[in-house]
């Protein structure tokens, strides 16, 4: 097997211990095939991903059935939290830094200049609203 860059082949930590190298990323529809070749893994089967952003994220999302880590490997974002409760919280990260959206909780994240992050997701149902 040769070196694979997650930022263009993620990977799918599924039952068993199992890891799984993922197709080539091609945007959002790439989710939906995703999640034919693995939703039988349930809430329990995780995706590794790594994104660069050059501009904050568009959209909230949730993940409702599982918790989601994301890890900032190079740059800054500003990651903010939407609780069930209404209640805000936001979390500077910066490479080597990570943070935690337990499921159910909203997320978005703010960009000034750049940022990379690896997330680590349980995506099974995630949903997206407008910011």
């Amino acid at each position: 097997m040769s070196a694979r860059k997650l930022s263009e082949a993620f990977i799918h930590l599924g039952l068993g211990a199992t890891a799984v190298p993922q197709p080539p990323f091609t945007g959002l529809e790439w989710y939906e095939q995703y999640g034919e070749r693995h939703g039988s893994d349930g809430p329990e089967g995780r995706l590794v991903s790594m994104h660069t952003f050059t501009e904050s994220w568009p959209s909230w999302e949730m993940h409702p059935k599982g918790t989601e880590v994301v890890i900032c490997t190079e740059g800054a974002m500003m990651l903010t939290q939407e609780h069930p409760d209404g209640r805000r919280e936001k979390v500077a990260l910066t490479a080597g830094e990570y943070a935690i959206n337990p499921p159910g909780v909203w997320h978005i994240a703010d960009v000034e200049e750049s940022a990379t992050a690896i997330f680590i997701t349980s995506g099974e149902g995630t949903e997206h609203r407008p910011r």
